[in-house]
């Protein structure tokens, strides 16, 4: 059996996913399984964010927070984001 590590070990292999355009990647909504990239979301502002949703059954697929502190990125409503990243 592995033993963990903590999740500092995840910040090389995510600073090359966060380095990207995010509007080029793809989402699954959990809602309906529409499959659409960021880009073709239907984004609202809500407060001091956005609430992404699935062009298809309008459910939130993603919301985004920016406070003076920090940056929020909730994707419950998504599967899965899948980024193109260029070949090394």
């Amino acid at each position: 059996m592995s033993t963990h590590v903590d999740g500092n070990l995840l910040a090389g292999p995510l600073s090359e996913v966060f380095a990207v355009d995010i509007t080029a990647a793809a989402t699954t909504c959990v809602g309906c399984g529409r499959e659409d990239r960021v880009a073709d979301l239907h984004v609202y502002a809500v407060g001091d964010g956005y609430v992404a949703r699935c062009p298809g059954c309008q459910d939130a697929v993603l919301r985004y927070l920016r406070t003076t502190t920090r940056a929020v990125l909730d994707l419950r409503g998504s599967i899965s984001l899948r980024v193109p990243i260029p070949a090394t």
